[in-house]
């Protein structure tokens, strides 16, 4: 059993991190090398504090761990110094725990039993520096080997993007026995893993290894392709017996209405974030740099704090992020977020403690250029946010102007869906009034043996819910195909997280 005394003994304790003046030099990863043994022994002491509750509500999909990862389970092992078991039965529920245990903004933690009351416990459990531990010590031993399928369905499938929901659906429909290509129509396997998050909070060697294992299981890449331009429906018809689109929703939200958008300077983030990758992927410098400029960026979320970290590492002059919603409260507070839902309290990234300014309340009401078409500063106002009867924000100005000098701004003000291409148009697909594609109870949408996960089904949302719909809508396709399926189906088309709006 687990140690029930743990949570009062042990004080919750997160992984340490580089100083902030070494690794602004640098792409690495932001925490501190261990050596493994020290490592494992730290990591161990922490997961004594998990009690193993009788309702675990840190793997509930819908409050905690979409995947349904059997936390208390590795954690009792990882106490035991039972690494490999703990590896075994990670994997079992989650196909990349190493990406999981880097990028996910863990739900589970948020979840977990002794968040109720963080003052009393100390905390939650650190579940996410605990997974990415058995991952990360898994693959140093050696353990996490190709697991190559056992039979021969004689099914072809065809995964349509390799982001981490493709690259979910592609591993078990493999393991399963059918014979899987993923088409990538970038130059490189990922997806956002390999261009949109940045090398710092997931270093790309990481992602190569399990496409090696990927590659060595017998699946089957192409890269290069984009899907019903350079391969047609009508080739995809001829060749395959189904087919999964695993394409994202990359069609970025913009603000083309703003006087002074069509200045030089003036980007979407992953204008930024995608070439900086490149270079670190030793593609040659990026084309746009934040070296020597004020950087600007719109938008108070993820991305925006992968522009912010981005923005240092490339030396810009000054960072200041821009966030239109009040600053949200350091604790929970039961009366608006109440446990186990998703806490409406403030989160910050690694990269907010490298510098910069955070600015709420606030918004852009126009560009000034410089005279030679490039933008030269930004004029802001205080702001105040409020929603229709339809639930679209208005946001209305209500104090002063402030004029910011801008050299470089990047909006990071999220996704609109789907991008529209050849690819849904010839498949008689349209997109829902959220940029979407909708699918059935298997995962399948109106066009037989089509089937569809990730954020092209669910909208921009995590890395843990688009690997859950991937192993989903592998178990919908094996069954399609075969007529039946042991793979696992964690989440339905229809799940969404607990939440309090």
């Amino acid at each position: 059993m687990a140690d029930p005394r743990g949570f009062l003994e042990v004080a919750r304790q997160e992984a340490a991190k580089r100083p902030v003046a070494e690794r602004v030099k640098d792409w690495n990863e932001v925490y501190s090398q261990q050596p493994a043994s020290e490592r494992a022994e730290d990591v161990s002491v922490q997961a004594r504090r998990c009690m193993d509750c009788g309702i675990p509500f840190c793997h509930s999909g819908t409050a905690g761990c979409p995947l349904g990862n059997l936390i208390p389970e590795w954690n009792d092992l990882v106490r035991r110094g039972r690494w490999d078991a703990a590896s075994d039965r990670l994997h079992a529920t989650n196909n990349f725990p190493e990406f999981t245990g880097r990028v996910c903004p863990a739900p589970c933690e948020s979840a977990c039993v002794l968040s109720i009351s963080e003052s009393e416990t100390g905390g939650s459990v650190t579940i996410k520096r605990i997974e990415q531990t058995i991952a990360d010590l898994a693959w140093d031993s050696g353990s996490v080997v190709p697991q190559a399928p056992t039979i021969n369905t004689g099914k072809r499938v065809a995964v349509v993007g390799s982001g981490p929901a493709g690259l979910a659906a592609a591993q078990q429909l493999t393991r399963a026995g059918h014979d899987v290509t993923v088409y990538e129509r970038d130059d490189r396997l990922g997806g956002l893993l390999r261009y949109g998050i940045p090398q710092f909070k997931l270093e790309k060697s990481v992602l190569d290894q399990r496409l090696m294992q990927m590659r060595a299981e017998g699946t089957h890449f192409v890269t290069d392709c984009e899907v019903g331009v350079d391969f047609t429906v009508e080739q995809l018809q001829q060749t395959y017996d189904a087919v999964i689109l695993a394409v994202g929703a990359l069609r970025a939200r913009d603000n083309t209405e703003v006087e002074g958008r069509e200045l030089d300077g003036i980007h979407l983030a992953m204008e930024h974030l995608v070439p900086s990758n490149k270079e670190c992927e030793g593609d040659g410098p990026t084309s746009i740099t934040a070296k020597d400029k004020h950087v600007v960026i719109i938008g108070g979320g993820d991305t925006g704090a992968d522009c912010l970290g981005t923005a240092h590492r490339q030396g810009a002059a000054s960072v200041t992020q821009l966030d239109y919603n009040q600053p949200l409260p350091d604790m929970r507070d039961d009366s608006t977020s109440p446990w186990p839902a998703w806490p409406l309290v403030l989160r910050t990234s690694p990269a907010h403690a490298e510098g910069g300014v955070v600015r709420h309340q606030v918004a852009v009401q126009r560009f000034l250029g410089d005279g030679n078409g490039h933008v030269r500063a930004m004029v802001l106002a205080e702001v105040e946010v409020q929603r229709d009867e339809d639930g679209r924000r208005i946001i209305t100005p209500i104090g002063e102007e402030i004029e910011l000098p801008c050299d470089l701004a990047l909006f990071a003000i999220g996704f609109e869906g789907v991008e529209h291409g050849q690819l849904l148009d010839d498949y008689g697909l349209t997109l829902t009034r959220r940029g979407s594609l909708s699918c059935g109870t298997d995962w399948q949408t109106s066009a037989p043996g089509v089937f569809v996960c990730g954020d092209a089904h669910r909208g921009a949302s995590l890395v843990v819910w688009a690997i859950a719909e991937g192993r989903s809508a592998a178990h919908g396709v094996d069954a399609f195909l075969t007529g039946r399926s042991d793979l696992p189906s964690p989440v339905h088309p229809t799940a969404l997280p607990l939440a309090v709006v």
